[in-house]
């Protein structure tokens, strides 16, 4: 199944033809969710072993236009996990402090230590996504010597440098893009004003942001184009239907905390016997009361 969404760098991917709405994997909304409940169960028993096992670490990167659901994504899929061990981070515009440094400065303080898992709600991609389409780059404080022209497809370069790098010092990364089309976009922002609960959400400057549609479609596309690899792969979701979406969504987490295969420490020898003199003390204190 998974492999329908997956880039590894085999295949070249093209966002123009690819399907927002698709549910070839689920015969109706309460299979998606009945799927869902089941994979959740089984999320939740990987993820206390990964603590526990302390081997590697997790980072899940989303991606997406806005309105595609990440918010909502991420709170349905992963509220079976324990708050042991899992956080979310963040990533919106940049603060003087983090513009003052690399790029990639503000993720590496993100990275989940082992046995963790870190939710990356927008992450280092922002450089080549709102980087690119706006051409922040050319505002940004650099040395001389660097080449405007060069700054997307060095970064480029540098994210997969940074992820190959975390991968080989035990720190998995699966990157979901959350592909929703312009006409449920659009839906969505309408809910947003029409309904009372969800005006907090909207902004002027996201209808706005629409006149770029085409050229964040390009930079999607580039981006994954440019960074998927065998290690480090791209998964895009169909994100019309969110009842869909999340349930790959969870599908895809689950598959990559299997492959991890994190497993409780083993007891030895020498603590059994320890375990052994404690029972026999607290067994003891108990009869004696």
């Amino acid at each position: 199944m998974l492999k329908d969404y997956m880039y590894n760098g085999k295949e070249t991917f093209h966002i123009r033809k690819v399907s927002t709405n698709e549910t070839s994997h689920c015969l109706s909304k309460e299979d998606a969710e009945k799927k869902m409940a089941e994979n959740e169960k089984k999320l939740d028993t990987l993820q206390q072993k990964l603590y526990a096992d302390k081997k590697e670490g997790l980072i899940v990167v989303f991606q997406a236009m806005d309105a595609a659901g990440k918010d909502g994504t991420i709170a349905h899929v992963l509220q079976c996990l324990s708050p042991h061990g899992v956080y979310e981070a963040a990533f919106k515009a940049p603060s003087s402090t983090e513009l003052a440094h690399d790029f990639l400065w503000r993720i590496a303080q993100q990275v989940p230590a082992k046995g963790e898992i870190a939710i990356f709600n927008r992450s280092h991609y922002e450089d080549v996504l709102i980087g690119k389409v706006k051409e922040l780059y050319k505002s940004q404080a650099h040395a001389k010597r660097i080449k405007e022209s060069e700054v997307i497809e060095r970064r480029y370069q540098d994210i997969k440098h940074f992820e190959e790098y975390l991968y080989q010092n035990n720190v998995r990364i699966v990157k979901i893009f959350l592909h929703v089309s312009k006409k449920e976009q659009a839906k969505r922002f309408l809910a947003r004003i029409e309904e009372p609960e969800k005006n907090w959400k909207f902004s002027s400057g996201d209808v706005e942001e629409r006149q770029y549609w085409d050229a964040y479609q390009d930079a999607f596309e580039d981006a994954i184009n440019e960074t998927s690899t065998k290690h480090c792969p791209w998964f895009v979701v169909p994100a019309d239907n969110k009842w869909y979406m999340r349930y790959v969504v969870s599908e895809i987490i689950l598959h990559t905390l299997e492959d991890m295969d994190p497993q409780y420490p083993i007891v030895t020898e020498e603590r059994k016997q320890n375990f052994a003199q404690l029972k026999e003390q607290l067994e003891k204190e108990i009869s004696e009361e």
